[in-house]
């Protein structure tokens, strides 16, 4: 007990101590030789951005902020983005001041940079700051809620068979540390063929009575077949209003696909979890995501890693449970790559100039456009659905009876960068983003039919 006691006076003085240096303008070790102070960074990244600021639906202007080799055709950056110059610029600036005072630059800035980056984010999803935790990546986040999820043996968690590796392990572990039993159902056998209404009833069919989580992923990376969300939530709602509330169905969502793409307020989609990596669709700085979490939501999911944030000041003594919010609860402490993190606010700022509604559409475009083509090439079997209410940014297929692998390294070969599906069943898989224009597709087009 001594110790421990010890310990934490020692941690507390320190943090106290390290804060007033961080907040001092008198700062002893100061002197006129100093290249830069981390507020003079602040305002070079803030004179950058706003030198970076596009119109709406400037889909030739948001391409020049990227240094992407112009010698390929890019159709595979959902896996991972290139940063964009406000990004870029703002990650470069929180470094060089890192480099130059690595505790100043923390202290001086960790506490508002994380309210900063939860109301960007909070105003381009459509929810509360209060609500949202920050991440690492999509997988991260899942295992952090699955983790964390209250389970009773009896209780059933069901899925379905489309998802991601790491929803699948996620919440398989989950179930053999509770004991709860884990489901999974087909919503559809043909994805070109999927529809709203075979979605719904075999997923409401899959339901019974000890069906405690529902997870479902927006968008499959596996066909490009993207659910109805806003539908099966309602559907949820519906079953819930005879359940006691003990008994409840919670809605976890892995919603990276559509993260970036579709042009909806989460808080609207009836999901008490929406989870996503932002370094995709969105453009955000790598090795970033979030969590958000409705009241109930976060009422039934515990804290998996400790945080830094105000829980902390809990653990200190100089703060009350209730001036903590969920969203601060549930980020995980410890000391990340601050650089890219505090470089998120850019990333929602460059999406909401350039309107979610005309990114919604030029997406969605593109991908028409690139499907229509398939279509009419011989060999090629479509496999994700035509409709935009059944898709959004990604196009798998095959073509004749090569393997998809080959036929990735057949566009490569011409300087196109395609992918694959790395799952179940494997497909050729392109996903046209914003960074693309219609010349790109039609070249595309052209070389797979020259395969």
């Amino acid at each position: 007990m001594k110790k421990l006691t010890e310990s934490k006076m020692n941690r507390h003085e320190f943090l106290t101590k390290a804060s007033i240096l961080a907040g001092s303008t008198l700062l002893p070790f100061a002197t006129a030789a100093k290249v830069a102070t981390s507020s003079n960074v602040q305002a070079t990244a803030e004179a950058q951005s706003s030198t970076n600021a596009l119109s709406s639906a400037d889909w030739d202007g948001l391409r020049k902020l990227f240094d992407l080799s112009p010698d390929f055709i890019h159709l595979a950056t959902f896996l991972l983005s290139s940063h964009p110059k406000p990004v870029a610029e703002a990650i470069e600036s929180h470094r060089r001041a890192f480099d130059l005072n690595p505790v100043e630059h923390y202290f001086e800035n960790s506490g508002k940079m994380d309210e900063a980056i939860a109301n960007a984010a909070a105003e381009y999803m459509g929810v509360k700051a209060t609500q949202i935790a920050m991440t690492d990546s999509t997988t991260m986040g899942l295992a952090m809620v699955a983790s964390g999820l209250v389970l009773r043996p009896d209780d059933v968690i069901l899925q379905s068979e489309h998802d991601h590796y790491s929803m699948d392990m996620s919440l398989q572990l989950r179930a053999e540390r509770t004991g709860a039993k884990l489901r999974r159902v087909s919503l559809y056998d043909d994805p070109a063929d999927a529809s709203i209404d075979q979605i719904l009833s075999r997923l409401k069919a899959a339901i019974s009575s000890s069906t405690k989580i529902v997870a479902m992923t927006w968008v499959h990376s596996l066909s490009g077949v993207k659910l109805p969300i806003r539908a099966i939530g309602s559907m949820l709602a519906e079953l819930n209003a005879s359940r006691a509330e003990a008994d409840q169905i919670l809605f976890l969502v892995d919603g990276v696909h559509g993260f970036g793409i579709e042009d909806v307020n989460i808080s609207s989609l009836g999901c008490d979890f929406f989870v996503a990596g932002t370094h995709k669709w969105l453009f955000g700085p790598r090795g970033t995501g979030l969590i958000w979490g409705s009241d109930r939501g976060w009422a039934s999911c515990k804290a998996v890693v400790p945080s830094f944030g105000r829980s902390y000041g809990v653990w200190l003594g100089n703060r009350t449970q209730d001036q903590v919010s969920a969203g601060d609860h549930m980020t995980p402490g410890g000391f990340h790559a601050f650089e890219h993190r505090w470089a998120l606010p850019e990333a929602f700022k460059l999406h909401l100039q350039l309107g979610k509604n005309h990114v919604q559409k030029r997406i969605h475009d593109l991908n028409t456009l690139t499907k229509e083509g398939l279509k009419d090439i011989n060999g090629v079997t479509l496999h994700t659905p035509m409709s935009p209410e059944l898709s959004s940014g990604m196009i798998c297929f095959d073509y004749k009876d090569m393997e998809p692998w080959p036929v990735a390294m057949a566009l490569y070969e011409k300087g196109i960068i395609a992918s694959t599906t790395p799952y179940r069943r494997s497909y050729a898989r392109l996903a046209p983003s914003l960074i693309n224009n219609e010349e790109e597709i039609n070249r595309t087009l052209e070389a797979i039919a020259q395969i």
